[in-house]
């Protein structure tokens, strides 16, 4: 069965590759030629239209938007709409797509504006946790009436990290989907700028945990906004400022704006092992995602994850 991520906060719902080993073997030569049309890239990546420079170095690779989107729906089963407005994946080196046990990392950006960050020292991350634990609990009595296994949040698998000096915001959460006998790990990282945050969303099973908090530092620092849309750019005589701060990036942004952290819950499509998570969204939206059959987060089915190169 394929693993079924949700990455919702940057509007993304993706499977992940873990379960590939449980595939028929004869579906694993249509990923294989998949990939083998894949274009990997290294060195300098372009992002959007001058907004960031990725800094891919040897041991990672790198696919630009209509590459990731094969991925994401051909090869990981993921609904075409739920791949658009990527700007590209990281994969570490040694590792494909169909890989069992392969990792990715998405790419997005949120153009909400100057996200603030004057209230990042004052976060008490531990009470935070527990409201995004509330609002999970909350939402399973409506997730198990539709058919998909109760969630719980474990707790902070890395607990939430801003570095003031570079604008960048990181952690990682532990995640139960039913009683699966893996538990879901979602990285995140949110680098600031001045006009929007770029997202980058990353998912394995909590046994690879320590191999990745070892590379995350490496990802974290590929990642720099090209100059005018540096964080220290901004201008406050004319530039937009988002509604929300750093724990809204934690939470979730849409909610953030909408001004309802009281109706922020999960938004997942849990599947057999794991699954990659946004904490988000407003209640009237969630439901909407909620109505959607069971059959369609089936595997197969659309539901439930050097030059210089522009993309």
């Amino acid at each position: 069965m394929r693993i079924i991520v949700a990455g919702l906060v940057a509007g993304l719902a993706l499977i992940s590759a873990s379960g590939f080993a449980e595939n028929s073997e004869d579906t694993l030569p249509d990923f294989k030629q998949l990939e083998s049309a894949l274009t990997w890239k290294q060195g300098n990546i372009l992002l959007g239209h001058d907004l960031a420079t990725l800094k891919v170095s040897s041991s990672f690779r790198y696919l630009a938007p209509e590459d990731a989107k094969t991925v994401l729906v051909k090869i990981w089963g993921n609904p075409p709409q739920q791949a658009e407005g990527t700007l590209g994946m990281i994969f570490p080196a040694e590792l494909n797509p169909s890989d069992a046990g392969s990792w990715g990392v998405v790419i997005s950006y949120l153009k909400d504006g100057y996200v603030k960050d004057d209230d990042a020292a004052r976060i008490n991350y531990d009470e935070l946790l527990q409201h995004i634990q509330e609002a999970t609990k909350d939402a399973n009595p409506e997730r198990i009436k539709q058919g998909y296994d109760p969630i719980q949040i474990i707790g902070w698998a890395a607990p939430p990290h801003y570095e003031k000096i570079s604008h960048k915001l990181y952690w990682a959460t532990e995640l139960q989907f039913g009683e699966p006998s893996n538990h879901t790990l979602n990285y995140s990282i949110r680098a600031l700028g001045r006009s929007g945050v770029l997202v980058l969303n990353a998912v394995s099973e909590m046994s690879q945990l320590k191999a990745i908090e070892q590379r995350m530092p490496e990802v974290i620092s590929m990642v720099e906004f090209n100059s005018g849309n540096r964080y220290t750019d901004f201008n406050s005589g004319t530039d937009k400022v988002a509604t929300y701060g750093i724990a809204a990036l934690i939470l979730g942004g849409a909610a953030a704006k909408a001004g309802l952290f009281k109706a922020i819950v999960p938004l997942l499509i849990a599947a057999k092992k794991f699954v990659v998570i946004g904490i988000l969204a407003v209640v009237a939206f969630t439901r909407r995602l909620f109505r959607r059959k069971k059959d369609s987060a089936v595997p197969g089915s659309p539901a439930a994850p050097g030059s210089s190169e522009s993309v």
